[in-house]
């Protein structure tokens, strides 16, 4: 059996975003790049899971589709424990570009764990594609995945309780938080060792591109805190009716 983990290569969540070429574009100068949220606890579960196999699972490999500047964060995920990986060499575009380049590599794997989002678009719709492109199930919101006896079961939250699902192979899990209790650290051992790991770099296939971005616009700043004196409660009721409209 073998995993396949789809990495995004996002930047750190306390970035300073910022926009050049009269806001049509983002401007990555001084960014610090890292694997995206979701992706990483996807990894680390299946670390957990080879692991555990004694042997059923035969690698992890990471993919990323992105330019050489990627390949930082790609070590990275070697680093944590992956086998080997793969670049896909092109800009990740849209979902639709993404998921048509990584259905090529993915068709070779019987798990495939996307994160259910990655944290600078925030669009949720990789996985769903993917799974269409090599025409095999998904199973989205995944908080657990288990393998017993060859059979995979995944858990997900749901109103009032847990849902448990079992699903075929191959297929394709969209994970959510809780899928692990938290992202490894790499070790030093593991640093050295990321090095001679393999990290192979694919050529993309045409793909169409279906959206594109026609220019961004920062969130307006918020406006100054006011500060109320807890025993003047006329003077808070008094803001809260005639500026904040709330009451």
């Amino acid at each position: 059996m073998k995993i396949l983990v789809c990495i995004s290569n996002v930047p750190d969540t306390t970035t300073k975003i910022r926009f050049k070429d009269d806001n049509t574009a983002f401007d990555t100068t001084g960014v610090q790049w890292i694997i995206n949220p979701w992706d990483e606890l996807a990894l680390t579960r299946a670390i957990e899971l080879k692991e555990a196999s004694g042997g059923a699972i035969e690698k992890i490999t990471v993919v990323s589709v992105g330019p050489k500047t990627a390949e930082p964060t790609i070590r990275k995920s070697l680093a944590i424990g992956a086998d080997d990986a793969i670049r896909i060499d092109a800009e990740p575009t849209d979902a639709y570009f993404v998921a048509a380049q990584l259905a090529v590599v993915a068709k070779d794997y019987d798990i495939v764990l996307n994160g259910i989002e990655a944290s600078d678009y925030n669009g949720s719709a990789v996985g769903g594609m993917l799974s269409e492109f090599l025409e095999c199930p998904s199973i989205s919101a995944v908080s657990n995945l288990e393998i017993e006896n060859g059979e995979v079961k995944v858990s997900r939250e749901i109103d009032g309780g847990t849902e448990v699902l079992s699903t075929q192979l191959p297929f394709v899990a969209i994970v959510q938080k809780g899928i692990a209790k938290e992202p490894r650290i790499p070790s030093m051992r593991g640093i050295m060792m990321a090095r001679k790991k393999p990290l192979n770099i694919v050529e993309a296939v045409d793909a169409e591109t279906l959206t594109e971005f026609e220019n961004f616009e920062l969130p307006s700043a918020k406006a100054a805190c006011k500060m109320v004196d807890a025993e003047n409660v006329k003077e808070l009721v008094d803001l809260l009716h005639n500026e904040a409209k709330v009451i």
